[in-house]
Order: C-alpha cells, then sequence, then structure tokens
C-alpha cells in the first residue's frame, strides 16, 4: 500500500449528523439519525449501543461513505467519508456477512487483499495467520457457502483484518459465535487497542462492550442519551463493596454490622457469597480439556496473527534481505557465464583461423621443383599409346 495514513488524532467528528428516509414523494418516512454529535480519537476502541432502530447501523454506514448524509458535517481521517483515499485504512465487519458463497477460505482472503493492493507472499501469509487465528484451518478447503452462521463470523473478521486496518469497524462481531469465539475477540480489540489501533464496536451484548470499551455511546430514536466512559457511566454511587476472604463465624458479621450502626449509622444489606462469571467457569471448563487433550471436531482457535501484534515488520525485512541475496547470487552467476562464454567465443576464433591456415597450405600450387617419383608404372603408359594409334591408324602408316 503505497499511500500513507492521513496524520490525525481525531478519526471520526460528527457534527450534527441527520439522516433522513424519504419515500417516493420525498414525505418523512424515517429519522434514523437525528442531529448526533460525537468524537472517535485515535488509538481509542469506542462503544455505539442502542436497542434494534436506534441508528447504530445507519451511523456506520454514513461512517463508511455508504449512505449520504441529509445535514450535519461528519469526516473520516479528515476528509468526506467518500474519499477512496481513505478506505485502504478502514476494515469492516457487517452485520451481516456478505461473502461470495463458491469461493473456499483462502479464495476469500486471497480476493481481499488483492482489492487492497497486498502483495501475494503478503497475502498468503496473512491469510494462513487469520485462518488459524479464527479456528478455520481445518476447513479453509470448504465453500464459505457451506459454513454455519459462526463459522461465517469468523471468516468474516479474517476479512476485516486483511489490510491491519487503521480503524476497523465492527458491527455486531460476536453474534453466532460460542463463548470461546467471544472471548477470542475481546482479546483481539485488546491487542489491537495495545497497538494504537482505532476501533468502533457496535454490539447488543453489553458485556462485551463493557469489558473491552474505553468510552461508549447510548442511541435511542436516533439520538444520543448518554456518553462517557464505563466508569462514569456505571458506577454506584449508592454502595460500598469490601471484598474480604470468607468469614466463616456469624458473630465477627454481627459485630461489623453494629460498628456500621455506630459509626456510618447505617447496616448490611446483605451478605452473599461471591460466584464467578458464566463465562468465566466455561472458559475455564475449556481450557482443561484442551489441556487433558480431549478430541474435539470443533474449531479450534490459535493466538493473534503475528502481522496484527505488529510482528510483520521484522518478517519483511527477512524477506527483502533473502530476495537481495538471491538477486546478487544470480548476478554473480550470470557474470560468470558471460565470462565462460567470451572465452568459448575466443577459443572458437582461433580454431576457425588454425583451420583455415591448415586448408590454405592444401591449396597451393604445385611447383616445377617437386621430386618425381622413380616408381613409375610403364604398362599404364603403353596402354595409353596403344589407345592412341588404333583412334588414327593412318597417322601410324
Amino acid at each position: 500500500m503505497n499511500a500513507s495514513q492521513p496524520k490525525t488524532n481525531t478519526i471520526v467528528e460528527s457534527v450534527g449528523l441527520t439522516k433522513i428516509f424519504r419515500d417516493f414523494w420525498m414525505r418523512t418516512k424515517a429519522s434514523a439519525v437525528d442531529g448526533i454529535s460525537f468524537q472517535i480519537e485515535k488509538g481509542e476502541l469506542f462503544g455505539l449501543l442502542g436497542p434494534n432502530g436506534s441508528g447504530k447501523s445507519t451511523t456506520i454506514k454514513l461512517i463508511l461513505g455508504l449512505l449520504n448524509k441529509t445535514k450535519g458535517r461528519l469526516t473520516v481521517f479528515g476528509r468526506e467519508p467518500h474519499d477512496v483515499s481513505v478506505k485502504r485504512f478502514i476494515g469492516f465487519l457487517p452485520e451481516e456477512s456478505y461473502l461470495y458463497p463458491y469461493l473456499n477460505c483462502h479464495e476469500t482472503l486471497d480476493y481481499y487483499g488483492r482489492l487492497y493492493g497486498i502483495t501475494r507472499k503478503v497475502r498468503k501469509r496473512r491469510a494462513e495467520e487469520l485462518l488459524d487465528m479464527v479456528g478455520l484451518t481445518q476447513v479453509a478447503h470448504r465453500h464459505v457457502g457451506e459454513f454455519s452462521k459462526g463459522m461465517m463470523r469468523r471468516i468474516g473478521l479474517a476479512q476485516a483484518l486483511i489490510n491491519d486496518p487503521e480503524f476497523l469497524i465492527l458491527d455486531e462481531p460476536t453474534s453466532g459465535l460460542d463463548p470461546i469465539g467471544t472471548r477470542q475477540v475481546k482479546d483481539l480489540l485488546c491487542e489491537l487497542k495495545r497497538r494504537g489501533k482505532t476501533i468502533l464496536l457496535s454490539s447488543h451484548l453489553l458485556s462485551d462492550v463493557e469489558d473491552v470499551c474505553d468510552r461508549m455511546t447510548i442511541l435511542y430514536g436516533g439520538k444520543i442519551h448518554a456518553e462517557g466512559t464505563a466508569d462514569e457511566l456505571l458506577v454506584d454511587t449508592e454502595h460500598t463493596i469490601i471484598r474480604i476472604p470468607r468469614i466463616h463465624n456469624d458473630g465477627t458479621i454481627a459485630k461489623i454490622d453494629k460498628i456500621l450502626q455506630e459509626e456510618e449509622g447505617t447496616s448490611i444489606e446483605s451478605v452473599q457469597q461471591p460466584r464467578e462469571k458464566l463465562e468465566t467457569f466455561f472458559i475455564q471448563l475449556v481450557d482443561r480439556a484442551i489441556q487433558a487433550k480431549v478430541e474435539t471436531s470443533g474449531v479450534k482457535g490459535g493466538s493473534t496473527a503475528p502481522f496484527l501484534k505488529g510482528d510483520e515488520e521484522g518478517d519483511l525485512l527477512i524477506d527483502k534481505l533473502i530476495e537481495h541475496e538471491i538477486t546478487s547470487e544470480t548476478a554473480s552467476i550470470d557474470s560468470a557465464e558471460v565470462q565462460s562464454m567470451q572465452v568459448e567465443d575466443e577459443r572458437e576464433v582461433l580454431d576457425t583461423l588454425l583451420n583455415s591456415e591448415e586448408v590454405t597450405t592444401k591449396a597451393k600450387e604445385a611447383t616445377k621443383d617437386q621430386e618425381i617419383s622413380n616408381q613409375t608404372d610403364d604398362s599404364v603408359i603403353d596402354s595409353l599409346l596403344k589407345d592412341q594409334e588404333d583412334e588414327h591408324p593412318q597417322d601410324s602408316q
């Protein structure tokens, strides 16, 4: 990718953004987005929340330039959303993965990699790393049209990451994924955020957004009703939690309650044993099964692809050094071949000259000084004279 990334700390800026859908007679059919204003800063993991029909998907389509705004101002990397030059820096996973059903996993990722202008060698390496990361290596030869919804989300996530985007937009990324895939997506988002990537996450699973997002905006009816960090929005100002190891003596709890009544004028509302989240218990159970090497025909997700961790630069440098060495060796071999060809040409010219001297020597005229052999056959001469007499008898008389 030749174009350099636009230098701006504000990736998305929206001011009074409005989108009104109208019917054939230009009458207002629905106000999907109604004058919202927000910013997404570089390196931020931003959550976009809201119930169905609140305007989340419409906002994402406006950011991508798939829809035209009715009014307001919206910029992406400091430019208009329709500017094609910024598309190469964006990765997008839509709510429904619209992929070519007759292509397999490798062909799908190779196709999208070519659209981004990625070289063949890099496309191949990234495709293998991504398929291993999303757990589709074992079914890479199958057509995408045969996949379940969860597998479609996995290959869709891989295609959104093939260009190592600076700005990643995910619309319901964990929809259809099992708890292992959901945890993997969370880990991936944290890894990308660590590298300074900017992420816009839209999800109905509020626990997912709460775990990973820096800031969030909640939409309802096309308007913003709340925005801020998780601590700002979710902190409970009415209660205080004191976490201590388990108390086995009920008398201790009674003493603590008495102190609270005397010092704070309040009492203990309830005493409960804490419990883990079901997701945590599920992941631990699966991890134990994996360590026990229990066989399964399900997907087996790998670690985050190396190029998404920023480890690709070293590989590219190594490839360049290898290519340079091969080129140098080829050049040296070519020069040696040229020298050997020159020597052979010189030898051919010398042989030609020698052969021409031999022909000249053989073509010399006989001189009078040549010696005549004494071993002459007289019978041959007599036969020739007799033949002449037979041809001219009168001359002989």
